[in-house]
C-alpha cells in the first residue's frame, strides 16, 4: 500500500470516530506505519504485517484512548514499537510522552521514528520499568498488552502519585484479574472502546492510588 492509499484509508477510519485529527497528523501517522512495516522485516517489531491491519489494530486502537487522557505528561510502559505512545503523541502535540522499553532494537526504531517524523514531544527510554527512576511524577501510565493489571500496578507504582492515573488497555475485561487488584488502588472507570472495523472487544481500565486518610 502506497502513502496516498494509507492516508485515504486512515482518513476514512478517523471519520468514523469523534477524534479531531488534522491532515498533517494523518500524514505523520501514515509515515509511521510505513516505517513500522520497513523496520519490521529486520527487527520483527510486530506480528501484524499488513498495512491495513496496522491502521486498525495499531493506529486506531491507540488513538481511541486519547479522549480519556487527563494531564500533560505520560509514560507508555512496554511500548514495543511505540504503541500507543507514538500515535497518541502525534495527535496530542502539546502533551509529553515517555516511551519505555527494555529492548535495544525497539528503542533504536523509536529513536529513528522520533528523528524522521520530528516528534519533539516524545522521550525514548531503554530500561526495565521497575529500574526507571524519572525526575517527575507522571500524570498517567499507559499500558497496552504489557502485563496483567495487578502486575502493572506493582511495577509502575513509583511513576505516579495520588493525582496520577493508570490506563490499562485491554481486550475483554477479566473479572478475576480486576478482583486481584490491591486495595491500595481504586478502579475509577472502565470504558468500552469503539475501534472502527475491528472485530474484537477493546476496553480501557482507568485506576488511581487510594488517598490515605490522615491519622490512619
Amino acid at each position: 500500500m502506497h502513502s496516498k492509499e494509507l492516508i485515504e484509508q486512515l482518513e476514512r477510519l478517523v471519520n468514523k470516530t469523534d477524534l479531531e485529527v488534522n491532515s498533517k497528523q494523518i500524514n505523520l501517522l501514515a509515515e509511521y506505519v510505513l516505517l513500522l512495516k520497513k523496520w519490521n522485516k529486520a527487527y520483527n517489531l510486530t506480528s501484524i504485517k499488513n498495512e491495513n491491519d496496522m491502521l486498525i489494530k495499531h493506529i486506531m486502537d491507540s488513538l481511541v484512548v486519547s479522549p480519556f487522557l487527563e494531564g500533560e505528561n505520560f509514560i507508555d510502559v512496554g511500548t514495543g514499537p511505540g504503541l500507543p505512545g507514538i500515535p497518541l503523541s502525534i495527535i496530542n502535540p502539546n502533551r509529553t510522552f515517555f516511551l519505555l522499553d527494555s529492548l535495544g532494537k525497539r528503542t533504536r526504531f523509536l529513536n529513528h521514528v522520533k528523528g524522521t517524523l520530528s516528534l519533539k514531544n516524545i522521550n525514548i527510554v531503554q530500561s526495565r520499568v521497575e529500574k526507571f527512576i524519572p525526575d517527575i511524577k507522571f500524570d498517567g501510565v499507559l499500558s497496552r498488552a504489557f502485563t496483567s493489571i495487578p502486575n502493572m500496578l506493582e511495577l509502575c507504582n513509583h511513576l505516579v502519585d495520588t493525582q496520577g492515573f493508570f490506563y490499562a488497555l485491554k481486550g475483554n475485561i477479566d473479572k478475576e484479574e480486576v478482583s486481584q487488584i490491591d486495595s491500595s488502588y481504586i478502579v475509577t472507570d472502565i470504558f468500552s472502546l469503539k475501534v472502527p472495523e475491528l472485530n474484537a472487544s477493546r476496553s480501557l481500565v482507568k485506576l488511581k492510588k487510594q488517598k490515605l486518610l490522615k491519622g490512619v
